[in-house]
Protein backbone atom coordinates (compact mmCIF):
# COMPACT_ATOMS: atom_id res chain seq x y z
CA UNK A 1 0.00 0.00 0.00
CA UNK A 2 1.52 3.30 -1.08
CA UNK A 3 1.27 6.22 1.27
CA UNK A 4 3.14 8.23 3.86
CA UNK A 5 3.23 6.91 7.40
CA UNK A 6 1.65 9.26 9.89
CA UNK A 7 4.25 10.99 12.04
CA UNK A 8 4.43 10.99 15.83
CA UNK A 9 3.27 14.60 15.92
CA UNK A 10 0.01 13.62 14.22
CA UNK A 11 -0.90 11.34 17.14
CA UNK A 12 0.52 13.57 19.89
CA UNK A 13 -2.66 15.64 20.12
CA UNK A 14 -6.02 15.46 21.84
CA UNK A 15 -7.81 12.25 20.75
CA UNK A 16 -10.89 14.33 19.86
CA UNK A 17 -8.76 16.20 17.32
CA UNK A 18 -6.98 13.13 15.97
CA UNK A 19 -10.09 10.95 15.61
CA UNK A 20 -11.91 12.75 12.77
CA UNK A 21 -8.60 13.30 10.98
CA UNK A 22 -8.00 9.53 10.94
CA UNK A 23 -11.03 9.11 8.69
CA UNK A 24 -9.74 8.34 5.20
CA UNK A 25 -6.34 7.16 6.42
CA UNK A 26 -5.31 3.58 5.66
CA UNK A 27 -4.56 0.84 8.18
CA UNK A 28 -1.91 -1.56 6.86
CA UNK A 29 -0.74 -4.93 8.18
CA UNK A 30 0.72 -8.07 6.67
CA UNK A 31 -0.33 -7.37 3.08
CA UNK A 32 -3.77 -6.16 4.12
CA UNK A 33 -5.03 -2.58 3.84
CA UNK A 34 -8.32 -0.84 4.63
CA UNK A 35 -9.49 2.77 4.71
CA UNK A 36 -10.63 3.92 8.16
CA UNK A 37 -14.28 5.01 8.04
CA UNK A 38 -15.35 5.05 11.72
CA UNK A 39 -13.56 5.99 14.95
CA UNK A 40 -14.21 6.89 18.59
CA UNK A 41 -12.11 9.09 20.89
CA UNK A 42 -11.31 8.16 24.52
CA UNK A 43 -9.78 10.69 26.91
CA UNK A 44 -8.27 8.84 29.86
CA UNK A 45 -8.66 10.44 33.28
CA UNK A 46 -11.34 12.83 31.99
CA UNK A 47 -13.44 10.09 30.44
CA UNK A 48 -15.39 7.50 32.48
CA UNK A 49 -15.82 5.49 29.26
CA UNK A 50 -12.07 4.92 29.00
CA UNK A 51 -10.08 1.98 30.37
CA UNK A 52 -7.61 4.57 31.72
CA UNK A 53 -10.18 6.52 33.74
CA UNK A 54 -9.01 5.08 37.08
CA UNK A 55 -5.32 5.40 36.34
CA UNK A 56 -2.49 3.38 34.87
CA UNK A 57 -2.49 -0.42 35.15
CA UNK A 58 -0.35 -3.08 33.45
CA UNK A 59 -3.19 -3.48 30.94
CA UNK A 60 -3.47 0.21 30.08
CA UNK A 61 0.20 1.25 30.31
CA UNK A 62 0.51 1.63 26.53
CA UNK A 63 -2.18 4.34 26.55
CA UNK A 64 -0.07 6.57 28.77
CA UNK A 65 2.47 7.13 26.01
CA UNK A 66 4.28 7.72 23.87
CA UNK A 67 1.75 8.59 21.18
CA UNK A 68 1.62 6.64 17.93
CA UNK A 69 1.56 3.18 19.44
CA UNK A 70 -1.20 0.59 19.19
CA UNK A 71 -3.27 -0.29 22.25
CA UNK A 72 -4.90 -3.69 21.74
CA UNK A 73 -7.24 -5.14 24.34
CA UNK A 74 -9.36 -8.25 24.80
CA UNK A 75 -13.10 -7.86 25.35
CA UNK A 76 -16.05 -10.10 26.20
CA UNK A 77 -13.64 -13.02 26.51
CA UNK A 78 -13.50 -13.51 22.77
CA UNK A 79 -12.54 -10.41 20.75
CA UNK A 80 -9.65 -7.99 20.25
CA UNK A 81 -10.00 -4.26 19.60
CA UNK A 82 -7.29 -1.84 18.41
CA UNK A 83 -6.69 1.82 19.30
CA UNK A 84 -4.18 4.42 18.17
CA UNK A 85 -2.60 6.01 21.27
CA UNK A 86 -2.85 9.81 21.25
CA UNK A 87 -1.92 12.84 23.34
CA UNK A 88 1.20 13.81 25.30
CA UNK A 89 3.20 11.27 27.33
CA UNK A 90 1.60 10.54 30.67
CA UNK A 91 -1.90 11.60 29.63
CA UNK A 92 -3.75 8.51 28.48
CA UNK A 93 -5.72 8.94 25.28
CA UNK A 94 -6.66 6.76 22.37
CA UNK A 95 -8.78 6.49 19.25
CA UNK A 96 -10.68 3.24 18.75
CA UNK A 97 -10.56 2.02 15.14
CA UNK A 98 -14.22 1.05 14.75
CA UNK A 99 -14.56 0.21 11.06
CA UNK A 100 -12.70 0.29 7.75
CA UNK A 101 -13.28 -0.28 4.04
CA UNK A 102 -11.11 -3.14 2.68
CA UNK A 103 -8.67 -2.17 -0.08
CA UNK A 104 -5.99 -4.87 -0.35
CA UNK A 105 -5.42 -8.38 0.93
CA UNK A 106 -9.10 -9.30 0.81
CA UNK A 107 -8.38 -13.00 0.41
CA UNK A 108 -6.44 -12.98 3.69
CA UNK A 109 -9.25 -11.02 5.36
CA UNK A 110 -11.86 -13.51 4.13
CA UNK A 111 -9.79 -16.40 5.43
CA UNK A 112 -9.49 -14.69 8.81
CA UNK A 113 -13.23 -13.96 8.91
CA UNK A 114 -15.01 -16.98 7.41
CA UNK A 115 -18.29 -15.91 9.02
CA UNK A 116 -18.40 -12.73 6.90
CA UNK A 117 -20.94 -13.28 4.15
CA UNK A 118 -19.97 -10.13 2.25
CA UNK A 119 -16.83 -8.06 1.94
CA UNK A 120 -18.79 -5.24 3.60
CA UNK A 121 -18.83 -7.39 6.74
CA UNK A 122 -15.06 -7.90 6.91
CA UNK A 123 -14.15 -4.76 8.90
CA UNK A 124 -17.52 -3.25 9.86
CA UNK A 125 -16.88 -3.21 13.62
CA UNK A 126 -13.84 -2.94 15.91
CA UNK A 127 -13.56 -6.66 16.66
CA UNK A 128 -14.25 -7.59 13.05
CA UNK A 129 -11.48 -5.23 11.97
CA UNK A 130 -8.97 -6.89 14.30
CA UNK A 131 -9.99 -10.35 13.12
CA UNK A 132 -9.66 -9.37 9.47
CA UNK A 133 -6.21 -7.86 10.06
CA UNK A 134 -4.94 -10.59 12.40
CA UNK A 135 -4.36 -8.12 15.25
CA UNK A 136 -4.18 -9.50 18.79
CA UNK A 137 -2.21 -9.26 22.03
CA UNK A 138 1.06 -9.69 20.13
CA UNK A 139 0.48 -6.26 18.57
CA UNK A 140 -0.24 -4.39 21.80
CA UNK A 141 2.35 -1.62 22.03
CA UNK A 142 3.40 -1.82 18.37
CA UNK A 143 4.82 1.48 17.10
CA UNK A 144 2.62 2.64 14.21
CA UNK A 145 5.11 5.35 13.22
CA UNK A 146 7.87 2.79 12.62
CA UNK A 147 5.59 0.05 11.26
CA UNK A 148 6.65 -2.10 14.20
CA UNK A 149 5.40 -5.69 13.88
CA UNK A 150 4.25 -4.82 10.38
CA UNK A 151 1.34 -2.59 11.38
CA UNK A 152 1.01 1.10 10.53
CA UNK A 153 -1.40 3.79 9.35
CA UNK A 154 -0.63 5.73 6.18
CA UNK A 155 -1.93 8.79 4.37
CA UNK A 156 -2.45 8.07 0.67
CA UNK A 157 -3.74 11.55 -0.07
CA UNK A 158 -7.42 10.88 0.62
CA UNK A 159 -8.72 13.69 2.86
CA UNK A 160 -11.15 13.13 5.69
CA UNK A 161 -14.74 14.15 4.94
CA UNK A 162 -15.37 17.88 5.21
CA UNK A 163 -18.48 17.12 7.26
CA UNK A 164 -18.04 13.77 9.01
CA UNK A 165 -20.93 12.11 10.73
CA UNK A 166 -20.90 12.65 14.50
CA UNK A 167 -22.67 10.80 17.30
CA UNK A 168 -22.29 9.62 20.85
CA UNK A 169 -20.17 6.53 21.32
CA UNK A 170 -21.57 3.04 21.04
CA UNK A 171 -22.29 0.62 23.87
CA UNK A 172 -21.20 2.68 26.87
CA UNK A 173 -22.93 2.96 30.22
CA UNK A 174 -20.54 5.69 31.50
CA UNK A 175 -19.50 8.67 29.42
CA UNK A 176 -22.21 7.84 26.90
CA UNK A 177 -23.25 11.47 26.54
CA UNK A 178 -20.09 12.60 24.76
CA UNK A 179 -20.39 13.01 20.96
CA UNK A 180 -16.97 11.51 20.30
CA UNK A 181 -17.74 9.08 17.49
CA UNK A 182 -17.01 10.15 13.91
CA UNK A 183 -17.68 8.31 10.66
CA UNK A 184 -17.75 8.73 6.89
CA UNK A 185 -21.39 9.49 6.02
CA UNK A 186 -22.97 6.97 3.69
CA UNK A 187 -20.04 4.57 3.70
CA UNK A 188 -21.44 1.01 3.67
CA UNK A 189 -18.57 -0.29 5.81
CA UNK A 190 -19.56 1.78 8.86
CA UNK A 191 -20.75 -0.51 11.67
CA UNK A 192 -24.46 -1.22 11.48
CA UNK A 193 -25.37 -0.33 15.04
CA UNK A 194 -27.68 2.24 16.55
CA UNK A 195 -25.47 5.01 17.87
CA UNK A 196 -25.90 6.70 21.19
CA UNK A 197 -27.68 3.82 22.93
CA UNK A 198 -26.86 2.40 26.31
CA UNK A 199 -27.77 -1.18 25.53
CA UNK A 200 -25.12 -3.90 25.55
CA UNK A 201 -23.48 -3.99 22.12
CA UNK A 202 -23.02 -6.89 19.78
CA UNK A 203 -19.57 -8.00 21.03
CA UNK A 204 -18.16 -8.31 17.52
CA UNK A 205 -19.51 -4.96 16.42
CA UNK A 206 -19.62 -2.53 19.31
CA UNK A 207 -16.82 -3.36 21.76
CA UNK A 208 -16.03 0.01 23.37
CA UNK A 209 -13.58 1.72 25.69
CA UNK A 210 -10.29 2.60 24.07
Amino acid sequence: MRGRRLRRAFYARDPRVVAPELLGKVLVHDGRAARIVEVEAYCGADDPGSHAYRGETPRTAVMFGPAGHLYVYFTYGMHWCANAVCGPDGEAGAVLLRAAAPLEGLEAMRAARPAARRDLDLCSGPAKLCQAFGLDRAHDGADLVRADRGVTIVDDGTPPPARPGVSTRIGLSAGAEHPWRWYVPGDPNVSRHRSGTRRRPDPSNGAPRG
